[in-house]
């Protein structure tokens, strides 16, 4: 595993597993430069490791891009543990997403490019967002709990009164909707979660 302890908002060469990052170095836009290291480098698993915060940033920063979020001072080994439990629950979503393309509807879910397309069109999927949507289509169909689900992607329990997996899947939807918009793909079960199924959406035809 590599680890790259980053202070700056430069590239990083090669292809790392994991970063870690002080977002109090990064200023008050630090949440932006988080969301877009996931669409750079699907595979980087990223800890913010920094002096005091409340939960509200805390949050701000999971719902940004960080997988997981530790408080200044910290033990080293501890940091180290939790960059190794990130790594390998990257792993382990690949390997329990789709492993082939999946056609859904008029979409294709592509693993190898953690992304879904519509033809040509790309719906420009964030690893992660593609990890849901992999997670979902993987369920056949039924409802996957919303408990379950957060834990999956995150690999940790779900905070009570916690709305980022219902971020993650609006942010989902409009984009699936923006490559292929006679279909819906991700529906609500409220008080359960969310299933994956091609349904035509109302009024719409697909294209032939």
């Amino acid at each position: 595993m590599h680890a790259a302890p980053v202070a700056t908002g430069a590239l990083l060469e090669g292809d790392p597993h994991a970063l870690v990052v002080d977002v109090g170095l990064l200023g008050p836009r630090w949440d932006e430069w988080l969301s877009r290291w996931p669409e750079r480098l699907p595979h980087l698993g990223v800890v913010v490791c920094t002096a005091n915060s409340t939960a509200p940033q805390r949050i701000r920063g999971l719902r940004a891009g960080a997988d997981d979020w530790v408080t200044k001072p910290c033990h080293a080994e501890e940091l180290c543990a939790r960059l190794q439990a990130i790594v390998r629950a990257h792993h382990r979503g690949a390997s329990a997403s789709v492993l082939r393309p999946l056609r859904a509807g008029g979409l294709e879910l592509r693993p190898d490019i953690y992304d879904a397309l519509s033809g040509e069109r790309r719906a420009g999927l964030t690893r992660r967002e593609f990890d849901i949507v992999a997670l979902l289509a993987c369920g056949g169909g039924g409802p996957v709990e919303r408990d379950r689900l957060y834990k999956a992607i995150w690999g940790f329990e779900m905070a009570r009164g916690d709305r980022s997996m219902d971020t993650f899947v609006r942010k989902i939807r409009h984009k699936l909707r923006g490559v292929s918009p006679e279909w819906r793909y991700i529906h609500t079960h409220r008080g359960t979660g969310y299933s994956f199924a091609a349904k035509r959406a109302r009024g719409k035809q697909p294209q032939e």
